[in-house]
């Protein structure tokens, strides 16, 4: 597998909306053989905003508050991409066949299952967020948000597309390992040996949500890799 450091450029132009030096016709090129900077992104993306929580904590602002904060900063810098996932795999769980199951997540619209599966998702994190210490959180949410995205980068790479279109397909089927390799060394930094025991935790969730996407779904989507962004995060947040 060849890797370029553009790829990092890539990574962050598809998951984040950040500004980025990406050069379009050579980031489509690369199409999937970019996705294991995946995990980079998102130890990016949370050493950011876990350095923004520790930040307002240390300016006497309440946990609770820094909590919302921190989630408020990793929203805007993904556009809520996995979270509009998450969203639309709930509502989607309610058509009675394949081919609605599908129709619906592609509608823009958020139906009842989405808001729940949306409001719940943000409390859990919330509260998660909430329990870290203020000097642990950068490199907490670092080894989260790169384990995560690690681990769509595994759905995307072993779980057939569920369309022949979409972004998912359109990314193409990439290799697992070196986004997972990223992963593992994120959480083992993070947290020591324990570190394994979170990432396997997070890897038995993913797996869940892909199991689930396989049978409901007939495979993943855009909107699975999100959702399982989101269940990785939340699991993790549970073990670390």
């Amino acid at each position: 597998m060849k890797f370029e450091l553009h790829d990092i450029w890539v990574a962050f132009s598809l998951l984040t909306r950040l500004p980025t030096p990406v050069d379009h016709a050579r980031a489509g090129a690369r199409g999937a053989g970019a996705a294991w900077a995946y995990p980079i992104v998102g130890a990016a993306l949370g050493l950011m905003a876990g350095g923004l929580g520790w930040a307002l904590l240390s300016w006497g602002i309440s946990m609770g508050m820094a909590a919302a904060f921190v989630l408020g900063a990793q929203v805007i810098m993904t556009g809520a991409m996995h979270e509009d996932g998450l969203a639309d795999m709930a509502d989607g769980m309610g058509g009675f066949t394949q081919e609605r199951r599908l129709e619906i997540m592609k509608d823009s619209r958020i139906g009842a299952y989405g808001a729940i599966a949306l409001v719940l998702a943000l409390l859990a994190r919330h509260a998660g967020v909430s329990d870290i210490a203020a000097a642990d959180l950068p490199l907490t949410l670092a080894a989260l948000g790169a384990a995560s995205r690690a681990l769509m980068v595994a759905v995307m790479a072993w779980l057939p597309n569920a369309r022949t279109g979409g972004l998912s397909a359109q990314a193409g089927r990439p290799e697992a390992w070196p986004a997972l390799g990223v992963g593992i060394v994120a959480c083992l930094v993070a947290f020591g040996w324990i570190g394994l025991g979170a990432f396997a935790g997070m890897a038995l969730a993913v797996a869940l949500i892909a199991r689930v996407a396989q049978v409901r779904f007939g495979g993943q989507t855009g909107d699975i890799l999100g959702a399982s962004q989101q269940g990785a995060e939340i699991v993790g947040l549970a073990l670390h």
